[in-house]
């Protein structure tokens, strides 16, 4: 079982795409959620988060005070997963004052060509079998719409090769394992 696990939604329960998507466990969630608090990167955050699978990642900022979210899902019963989501999140939420959560069908190339940002707080976690190649054009055409404080965070497998960020025109600014799963937190260069 999947759930938010903090804000004003949590303990709101989350369902998750049947296949073809790979949750981040809790404890890894958990984790992230506190090194971004501690970097004062999610109140009133404009977060996009890609390759969203449920979207648990972008609908836990909106439940611990981001100001709107954008889940982006190429796969269609993914996005609508999501969407079922949204709806359950945003019910929990507008009590306190409800967030915005937009959920955009298609490919994160498709979607990074036409989107306006900026946006402050950005998860990719996409499928292990992106390339490396892929990966690096996903940053690039994110670069430009990151505001100038705004904070990536880049989930991997343990034997993906690390995010060409120097690329992409950002920095890294910390690493963790978690068992098989490895995230980097990078900003705009020069920040």
């Amino acid at each position: 079982m999947t759930r938010i696990i903090a804000g004003s939604a949590g303990g709101t329960r989350l369902d998750v795409p049947g296949q073809g998507t790979r949750p981040t466990s809790d404890r890894v969630r958990e984790s992230l959620f506190a090194a971004l608090e501690s970097m004062d990167a999610i109140a009133d955050a404009r977060v996009l988060d890609l390759y969203a699978g449920s979207g648990a990642l972008g609908l836990e900022a909106l439940s611990r005070g981001a100001r709107a979210a954008v889940l982006v899902e190429r796969g269609r019963p993914a996005a609508a997963v999501i969407r079922r989501n949204v709806a359950a999140v945003v019910k929990a939420l507008r009590a306190a004052g409800a967030a915005a959560a937009t959920v955009q069908e298609g490919t994160v190339q498709g979607f990074l060509a036409r989107a306006s940002g900026p946006f402050d707080l950005v998860f990719t976690d996409p499928p292990y079998d992106l390339s490396d190649a892929d990966m690096t054009a996903d940053l690039v055409a994110l670069r430009p719409l990151l505001s100038d404080d705004a904070v990536v965070v880049i989930e991997r497998g343990r034997r993906s090769t690390p995010p060409e960020l120097a690329a992409a025109g950002l920095d890294l600014i910390r690493e963790k394992a978690y068992g098989d799963t490895v995230l980097w937190w990078a900003e705009p260069a020069g920040r």
